[in-house]
């Protein structure tokens, strides 16, 4: 018998060893594998979101780290109504300067965009220009807006055409509203003896200052003006000359002073429009402590316990303590959000490696990301907790809808929102009754 060819042998061994092969290996030998789309970004919060709409398409881009710890206002979020939210934000462009316009190196461009929700359709947008890196927009009610730039206050809308407002002697620095989004709060850099022009804020010199000083600079000092005025009239209800910004907490009819009392004491002094004073209670703080009102009723008050640590509480306006929070955690630079109709306050702060105090500073390197807590007002439950990215230490990065059941956080490199049930009902109070 003739025995078979030794290369024949040898090729049938080959043969049969590359089809064993075939079969023993992995399907993508053979057919190649579907590849599966990127996974998205987990979102760190207590909540999943209800929808998310992408920042990137809109223009925006994450600042750098250059901008931490200069306080820059660079992004603003803010619900028009239950189905719009106003989204502002920094663009890089260049600047057109001018030599005679002493603010032109401080001349920055603001995209405005309005999104249609849950789509995020634009419906309009446009580019604003401001002249300064403070804080630039606060919402007012019925979906309108201000704008502050120079000397004056312009309104807008969800058109985002501005129109002016209110004119001032100096540039103004900055703003606040109350509650009711009734009565507005003024600081202005005016130049001293300012007389007031046609169509400029009037600063009659009767009117009660009882804020820090009456008392008017020298003649080569620039005078810082506050003012509470009216906002549908434009009445000054009070003008004082201080020394340096002021944070005055106030609701539509009057404001709160903490007045010092023994050792860590401090008296909270609510000072009627209508004249007179009443006192709604006393706190205890090694640090003076901290009050804004986030409905007319209610407002809260941050103080520093024996070693320095933070406490919150809330407050009514007839002086009942509603609830407090001991242990809030880290406070670096925090910053309180207001739902319109005051049933819900987020509350945002810096996360850092350490305690921020004069011996331990606050540098870049030490800011590891920004936490928001949002709080039923009547009780101080946290009903969602999350963690807003980029860290932005001005804040301008959460807003809560008119009827406080949805959040919006800019966050994983999109807007998040998220749907809470109805909130519980708040305090009803009057200041008229505190003290009684």
């Amino acid at each position: 018998m003739m025995r078979p060819p030794l290369l024949s042998s040898l090729a049938r061994q080959a043969a049969i060893g590359l089809l064993a092969a075939c079969i023993a290996a992995p399907a993508s030998f053979a057919v190649k594998k579907k590849e599966q789309p990127p996974e998205a970004p987990r979102v760190r919060a207590t909540l999943p979101p209800s929808f998310s709409i992408p920042a990137e398409p809109l223009g925006f881009a994450p600042p750098g780290e250059f901008y931490l710890g200069m306080r820059n206002s660079l992004v603003t979020l803010d619900f028009l109504d239950e189905d719009h939210l106003l989204f502002t934000f920094r663009v890089p462009a260049l600047i057109h300067r001018d030599a005679s316009t002493a603010d032109s190196h401080d001349e920055r461009r603001i995209r405005a965009i309005v999104l249609r929700l849950p789509s995020g359709a634009i419906e309009s947008e446009t580019i604003w220009t401001v002249h300064d890196h403070a804080r630039y927009l606060y919402m007012l009610d019925h979906g309108q807006f201000l704008v502050r730039d120079r000397n004056q206050l312009l309104l807008g809308d969800a058109t985002l055409q501005l129109k002016p407002f209110l004119r001032f002697p100096g540039n103004v620095l900055w703003v606040e509203v109350d509650p009711t989004r009734q009565f507005l709060v003024t600081g202005s850099s005016e130049p001293p003896s300012a007389q007031s022009k046609e169509g400029e804020v009037a600063s009659p010199s009767t009117a009660a200052a009882a804020v820090d000083t009456d008392q008017k600079p020298s003649d080569d000092q620039a005078d810082l003006v506050l003012r509470i005025l009216r906002r549908g009239d434009a009445k000054v209800m009070l003008v004082s000359h201080i020394r340096t910004a002021v944070h005055l907490p106030l609701n539509d009819e009057g404001y709160v002073e903490t007045l010092r009392g023994r050792g860590s004491a401090w008296d909270l002094n609510f000072r009627h429009f209508t004249g007179g004073s009443t006192i709604l209670g006393k706190v205890e703080s090694v640090c003076s402590p901290l009050l804004d009102f986030i409905s007319p009723t209610e407002f809260l008050v941050t103080t520093c316990g024996p070693s320095g640590e933070p406490r919150l509480s809330a407050m009514s306006t007839s002086g009942h303590r509603l609830w407090e929070d001991p242990s809030v955690g880290p406070s670096v630079w925090p910053l309180l959000v207001s739902a319109p109709n005051g049933s819900r306050v987020a509350r945002e702060t810096l996360m850092a490696t350490h305690s921020v105090n004069a011996a331990a500073p606050l540098g870049t390197e030490d800011i590891k990301g920004q936490d928001v807590q949002v709080l039923d007002a009547a009780s101080g439950k946290v009903v969602l907790r999350a963690a807003a990215s980029p860290v932005l230490d001005a804040g301008g990065n959460v807003a809560i809808s008119p009827s406080s059941r949805r959040v919006a956080v800019l966050m994983e490199g999109g807007i998040q929102f998220f749907d809470l049930p109805a909130p519980p009902p708040l305090p009803q109070s009057s200041t008229a009754q505190a003290g009684r």
